[in-house]
């Protein structure tokens, strides 16, 4: 018996598969909303297939995109303003819908003994 309920879970699970267009959320203007201490705000982002120019709090960063694979890349500052911002970061969309993309995004270098912090966000295409 325990048996056979753990092949109807498993074959249940294994249905299961998240989409992940990532050529579609690789250039265009995109949304994203975020929280500052405890107020939401929102940002937009447009990327081409080597950069990624950040629009946010009225200031402007800029960064450079380098493609792992398909769904995955790193962004490197152009003008670093501080030894933190001078990490790069490591983004990986998890899955996509028809208007947007949910992603994870963590420091791509990390110092010895720093814990390893992995956060998530989603980005909505504007065009």
């Amino acid at each position: 018996m325990r048996y056979l309920l753990f092949l109807s879970f498993l074959s249940l699970c294994s249905c299961y598969e998240t989409t992940r267009n990532c050529k579609d959320y690789k250039t265009g203007t995109f949304r994203f909303d975020y929280v500052v201490d405890g107020a939401p705000k929102t940002g937009t982002f447009e990327r081409t297939e080597r950069y990624s120019i950040n629009f946010y709090d009225g200031k402007i960063d800029s960064s450079e995109v380098k493609w792992i694979n398909g769904c995955e890349f790193v962004l490197y500052k152009i003008n670093p303003r501080s030894i933190s911002e001078k990490d790069p970061i490591h983004m990986k969309i998890l899955t996509t819908t028809d208007s947007s993309y949910t992603f994870e995004y963590a420091k791509a270098s990390f110092n010895e003994g720093e814990p390893k912090r992995k956060e998530k966000g989603v980005a909505f295409k504007v065009d």
